[in-house]
């Protein structure tokens, strides 16, 4: 592999729909597990407090970073390192397979949660000119 190559978890223009397998057919909240924030939880709370600040890449790289107790010194060099191979993007995340938030990317690749159960997401669904991708099933099937 090239030591220069990055990959992205980053979309554009595109809308990642909640997973045809979804539990819930209104959007909720992510728990935490008894002892710590929950991944899910801490990806909800980023990206619903800042919608269109961050990229798919900052909100998953942010999670991994306080997991592991990366210095403010050590984050571009890791963040590096996190991204010379391929991460599991926000299609594969509790918020899309689990909980019935939809992940919209601007065309700058800046995200915002949708409910599913919002006009907004209906018309993002509905929209011709926007890419739409499945978030992965929980299952097979």
């Amino acid at each position: 592999m090239n030591p220069d190559s990055k990959h992205t978890t980053n979309y554009f223009n595109t809308l990642v729909e909640i997973a045809p397998d979804c539990p819930v057919d209104v959007s909720e909240e992510p728990k935490d597990s008894e002892t710590q924030k929950s991944t899910a939880r801490k990806q909800f709370e980023w990206i619903k407090r800042h919608p269109y600040q961050y990229t798919s890449d900052d909100v998953i790289f942010m999670a991994f970073a306080e997991k592991n107790d990366i210095s403010q010194h050590e984050m571009n060099t890791k963040r590096e390192i996190f991204f010379s191979k391929g991460q599991p993007c926000l299609r594969a995340s509790a918020l899309t397979k689990r909980y019935g938030w939809g992940v919209h990317y601007n065309k700058e690749g800046k995200i915002a949660l949708l409910p599913v159960e919002s006009l907004d997401y209906k018309k993002l669904l509905e929209d011709p000119s926007v890419t739409k991708y499945k978030a992965m099933r929980s299952s097979k099937k």
